[in-house]
């Protein structure tokens, strides 16, 4: 942490494969670092390096200046924040809250507004960069909220995150979110009919791969994720589970707003057959499957 930059307490709840690196990294910073997870286990290296446990939510937000969430679902979410004993009901006016969930755009402005009525100041900023990204502190952070809450979050942004936008007010970083995960989930199928169709044409795979993933074709999915669904290497740096998630509620916003995308719609249909067989727990890489691999 800069000498200019004010040590601050700051909340953390959700200590999953994104969030414990998340909190992690603000405890390097020198932030007074306050905790809360559903399971206590996982916040226990935090706590041997100094993180304060609490045993709610709602008692991290009452003890700090920032509070910060990355917990599953929308459902958890709104509990966290809006449920009785939540986050908004305790914590203190002035204070600024930070969801790092990818959640619902609805849902965000919904937290701002209950925020706002109580003087405080609420943010969606979820993230991209999965399990690696949170480790190296090199996050793609979109946020959504006022300006001047932004501003003030920035050197915590900075501490966890490397590509850092504010993209409007409340609800914009989610919708940022959305279109992200769309590009990714058709993407995905790219990828794996690509390396499908190299392996059923007889060619080596992973020499295609050295071609094509320096070409027109790269990105990070086809040359990060191709590699392990060769190797039939399927370990999480994303769940599955959660990625259909992600892709429920952005053709729930892409319907509300009338827009048909049916890209996403067929990720959608091939990802919910790959946790009806079992495979939610995988990476999403493991979308590879879908093509008899």
């Amino acid at each position: 942490m800069n000498a200019t930059d004010e040590r601050k307490k700051v909340g953390f709840i959700g200590l999953g494969i994104m969030g414990r690196s998340m909190a992690g990294h603000i405890l390097e910073g020198g932030h007074e670092l306050h905790v809360y997870n559903r399971t206590r286990a996982k916040a226990g290296k935090l706590v041997g390096r100094g993180a304060i446990w609490h045993d709610s939510a709602g008692d991290v937000a009452a003890a700090c200046d920032v509070v910060i969430t990355i917990v599953g679902y929308p459902k958890d979410v709104e509990e966290t924040y809006l449920g009785a004993g939540g986050i908004i009901e305790r914590a203190r006016a002035g204070t600024i809250l930070i969801d790092m969930t990818t959640s619902s755009p609805t849902l965000a402005v919904t937290i701002a507004e209950k925020a706002a009525g109580k003087g405080l100041s609420a943010m969606d900023a979820p993230v991209s960069g999965g399990e690696g990204g949170a480790r190296a502190g090199t996050l793609s952070i979109m946020v959504g909220g006022e300006e001047g809450a932004f501003n003030a979050a920035l050197p915590l942004f900075r501490l966890m995150g490397e590509t850092i936008a504010h993209q409007g007010g409340p609800g914009a970083g989610q919708h940022t979110k959305m279109s992200n995960q769309i590009a990714i989930a058709a993407t995905m199928l790219a990828v794996s009919e690509s390396l499908s169709y190299a392996r059923a044409a007889g060619l080596d795979a992973k020499h295609v791969l050295s071609s094509i993933g320096t070409g027109a074709a790269s990105s990070f999915l086809l040359n990060g994720l191709g590699p392990k669904m060769l190797d039939g290497d399927y370990a999480p740096g994303f769940y599955v589970h959660h990625f259909l998630k992600d892709m429920s509620i952005a053709i729930t916003e892409a319907e509300r707003m009338k827009l048909d995308l049916p890209a996403l719609a067929l990720a959608k249909r091939l990802y919910e057959k790959l946790v009806a067989d079992g495979y939610g727990e995988e990476g999403t890489q493991a979308i590879f499957r879908a093509y008899g691999n």
